[in-house]
This record gives C-alpha cells, structure tokens and sequence, in this order.
C-alpha cells in the first residue's frame, strides 16, 4: 500500500467483516512528539490469541476467497520500517484494537494519503456499521459521530448523495480547520 490511508481502510473492512456494530478510528499527529499514532478500534467477533500471532503472518487470512493477508502484515511493516511499533489486542465476542506508531520524521514513513476520503467510503457503503473518527493534528482535533448523524437523519441513508457529499465536506473542511491544509 503506498498511504497509511489505505491500511485504515484494510483494516477497518476487516471490523466491518468480523460485524463490528461501532468502529473507532483515531489519527493523531503529534510534531513535537514526532509520532503519527493511528488506532483502529472495534466490537466485532474478536480473535483468539492463536489467530492475533498468525493475522501478522501475510500466508494467513480468515478469508475463503483468497490464500494471503497481506494487509495487516504490509501496515506493521510500514509502522516498524520507521522505528515505530505495531500492537493488536483482541478477545473474542469482545472485539479488536489494531495500533499503529509511525515516526512522523523518518524517510521511510508512508504519507498518510487522503484520509478523508476513506472515512468518508467507510462510513458511506457501511450504512450497517456506526463509525467513530477522531482526527488530532497536534494539540487540536475534531471528530465524526455516526451515531449522531443518525440522530438528526433519522432513517435518511447515508449513500443519499446530498447527505454523501455534507459527510465528504464536513470531513475535508474540519480536517482543513484543524491541521491548516497540512500535507505529510
């Protein structure tokens, strides 16, 4: 994969696979720390402590329809290739939390890509799962709340192209608001 972006996409489809009814994703940027902090959250099935130490092996996956995983083992490749760190905690019936440490610095480390756009495709052709995003760019921040978009909604689908697009502005203009147009 050639954004993190992309890896938060691999691995929140995954929660959406294992029927997480909320997935919780947090970027946080964080310069004078020099870290880029990147955690997937969710409550679906969960793994058993055997299938945590394989899900990192690219020749295992739980899918019938191919024989590789690659996408959990490329995004702890790309968090450790920067002398960052990688950590998934899981318990089944309970659910996941996939953590990913990136030095912001190192020349090695993925851009973090459009970000916007993938919570905006998660939230949009999930309409079954709640998703809640978290973007921090230092010491400021904003968040979606799907949960709260439905409260105002009601039964209005979020794949409704006037709600899709409020939900792509809403996301690029509070990103904008927070992180000043940063790229990295």
């Amino acid at each position: 994969m050639t954004e993190i972006s992309l890896n938060v996409l691999d691995v929140a489809e995954n929660s959406t696979r294992a029927k997480a009814s909320l997935v919780t994703i947090t970027v946080h940027a964080d310069f004078p720390e020099d870290r880029l902090t990147v955690i997937i959250e969710d409550d679906g099935c969960g793994m058993t402590p055997e299938q945590v130490e394989q899900v990192t092996d690219p020749f295992f996956t739980s899918r019938t329809t191919r024989k590789v995983g690659l996408g959990v083992p490329f995004f702890k490749m790309a968090a450790e290739s920067t002398g960052g760190s990688f950590s998934i905690a899981s318990r089944p019936g309970v659910g996941t939390k996939v953590t990913a440490v990136f030095v912001l610095s190192h020349i090695d480390r993925m851009p973090l890509g459009d970000i916007s756009t993938t919570i905006h495709t998660l939230v949009v052709y999930h309409p079954e799962t709640d998703f809640g995003y978290n973007y921090q760019y230092n010491d400021r921040s904003f968040t979606l709340d799907t949960r709260e978009f439905r409260q105002v909604l009601g039964d209005i689908p979020f794949d409704t192209p006037d709600i899709s697009a409020y939900i792509m502005d809403y996301l690029n203009e509070n990103k904008l608001e927070t992180d000043g147009g940063a790229v990295y």
